[in-house]
């Protein structure tokens, strides 16, 4: 992505929910969700033109009561939050050593560099897996709508896992047009726990010595 022009992922994703015929059956989406926070705006957004199939895998969360607390709480939110095309949950259960083994050597990086993107790559390439898999249209993650999430690179990254995979990437970058101000009001008003770290041990570690330094 080097020298390349900045692509407006959000404008792209218009393009396509306009080319969907009004008369045609909904398209079927499996979307990677990081957390309930994340996914209220995506889903109250994207349910209004597609099927959508909620894939809960996150390998790096820690510890494993954390992984639990945000499972319930991404189960709470689909069966509250009212939606056009109904909306089902898939996880497949919890083993950190996918991850770790995901990121061995890159431990030291500093949050929001290359060990992020390597967990990037483990959660979408599963996401495309499995979409192809149960014959879905297109896949994509909720993690776009963080500010700390690189867009770019998450569409890179599901741009060529769509070509092994044969199936669609959706375009996506969910902050904008307000979507991760959004995701903070419809937190709030289903009352979801929102976590002051991304997940894993390391991002954990790193907020907690934020904290300590602004504590003193």
């Amino acid at each position: 992505m080097n020298g390349s022009p900045k692509i407006n992922y959000q404008k792209k994703l218009e393009e396509l929910i306009n080319g969907i015929p009004q008369d045609a059956e909904p398209p079927k989406l499996m979307l990677h969700s990081c957390c309930a926070p994340c996914s209220s705006y995506v889903l109250e957004y994207l349910s209004q033109y597609f099927r959508i199939t909620v894939f809960y895998y996150n390998p790096n969360i820690y510890p494993e009561e954390e992984y639990a607390r945000r499972v319930s709480e991404q189960k709470r939110l689909i069966s509250s939050i009212p939606v056009k095309n109904k909306v089902e949950f898939l996880e497949i259960g919890f083993d950190p050593a996918e991850f770790y083994g995901a990121v061995r050597g890159l431990e030291n990086i500093p949050e929001g560099g290359e060990r992020c993107f390597a967990c990037y790559r483990l959660r979408l390439e599963k996401t495309a897996e499995l979409a192809a898999e149960h014959s879905m249209d297109y896949f994509t993650t909720t993690l776009s709508i963080s500010p700390y999430k690189n867009a770019g690179k998450l569409n890179e990254i599901a741009e060529e896992l769509g070509e092994i995979y044969k199936v669609n990437p959706l375009p996506s970058d969910f902050k904008k047009r307000g979507g991760y101000k959004r995701s903070v009001e419809l937190s709030s008003l289903y009352g979801l726990y929102r976590q002051n770290y991304c997940g894993c041990i390391f991002s954990k570690r790193e907020r907690e010595k934020h904290d300590r330094l602004g504590n003193n």
